[in-house]
């Protein structure tokens, strides 16, 4: 790929690999960018080149630090429009908050859609992100949303794999949709799950809808926090007869007893996570296997600066 002097990638600090990698595809250099704290946590940013007239983007996944993580891209966005950016593109492989997209009881905050109200008020120009929690959340922006998703990637792994009785398998009612689309891609059946949330971070599957004897079951989320979900289908799946169950999911949070969980269900064969999130060098030594989506966000990005389309980057049915 080849880029101009008008555009500018920078990184934040939450997934500063993805960010080496997508510039690495791009031919281009990340951005001179000064991220520190001050003594009572405060965070501080200063471009250390000139971005005055330039297209910025700003590459953050709003992970791990969750906080910290959003407020950084707010004032890395702040300072770019402070010094004249010509425009400001977010490159959001992951946006936090995202599961708090409605209400579902009395007195809830819509917490995704006061995320995109803060990022429009900082002064982004556009959005790119991967794999949203619902593709709702795009409306709650004003300005562009070029929503991704990495389900290409995954069906390049699992074509790969050669799995003779491939089913696709929902989690859940909601992500039926997208599980049938990959099921479209891989040429598989389909099978859904029915679960229910009594607490934050704890669910219960209580259906499965759909034959999953003998085969090989591919369980498809957007993404695992503590593994509870996950832990709790594969050993439904397994009770079911299932030959044998690998796990994908765009954003692997991996968040506390997660990794310990995924290594001792005995149900799950692997399970393959994006770096839309960073996942530690040392957790990748069992059953969970990283692949990169450097290259779809580096094409985005090209293209949105060189004005290219991006629709077959959108639909998988269109990028394979």
């Amino acid at each position: 790929m080849s880029t101009d002097k008008n555009m500018l990638v920078f990184s934040g600090t939450a997934n500063p690999a993805l960010a080496e990698k997508i510039a690495k595809y791009m031919g281009v250099e990340l951005g001179n960018v000064k991220l520190s704290k001050f003594a009572n946590g405060e965070i501080y940013a200063r471009y250390l080149q000139s971005v005055r007239g330039r297209d910025v983007y700003i590459i953050q996944s709003v992970a791990g630090n969750v906080n910290d993580a959003l407020m950084e891209l707010l004032i890395m966005i702040d300072a770019a429009k402070r010094a004249s950016a010509k425009s400001i593109c977010a490159v959001i492989s992951h946006y936090g908050y995202s599961r708090q997209d409605k209400k579902s009881a009395a007195r809830e905050p819509i917490t995704a859609k006061l995320v995109a109200n803060l990022l429009e008020v900082a002064g982004v120009d556009r959005i790119i992100a991967v794999d949203l929690h619902q593709g709702q959340i795009q409306g709650f922006f004003n300005i562009p949303v070029n929503h991704l998703t990495a389900m290409s990637i995954f069906a390049d792994y699992f074509k790969a794999q050669n799995l003779p009785n491939l089913v696709v398998v929902s989690p859940d009612t909601g992500r039926a949709r997208a599980a049938q689309k990959f099921c479209d891609i891989m040429g598989s059946g389909l099978a859904i799950m029915s679960k229910s949330r009594p607490a934050h971070n704890k669910a219960e599957v209580t259906t499965l809808i759909g034959d999953v004897e003998g085969k090989d079951c591919v369980l498809n989320d957007d993404m695992i926090d503590t593994a509870g979900t996950v832990v709790t289908a594969c050993k439904l799946l397994k009770d079911r007869g299932a030959a044998s169950i690998h796990v994908c999911a765009t954003h692997g949070l991996l968040s506390g007893p997660a990794f310990d969980r995924i290594e001792s269900c005995d149900a799950i064969d692997e399970v393959v996570v994006t770096d839309t999130v960073y996942v530690p060098e040392e957790k990748l030594v069992g059953k969970i296997k990283v692949v990169t989506v450097a290259p779809l966000l580096a094409r985005a990005i090209t293209r949105v600066e060189y004005d290219g389309s991006v629709s077959d980057l959108f639909d998988p049915e269109f990028a394979l």
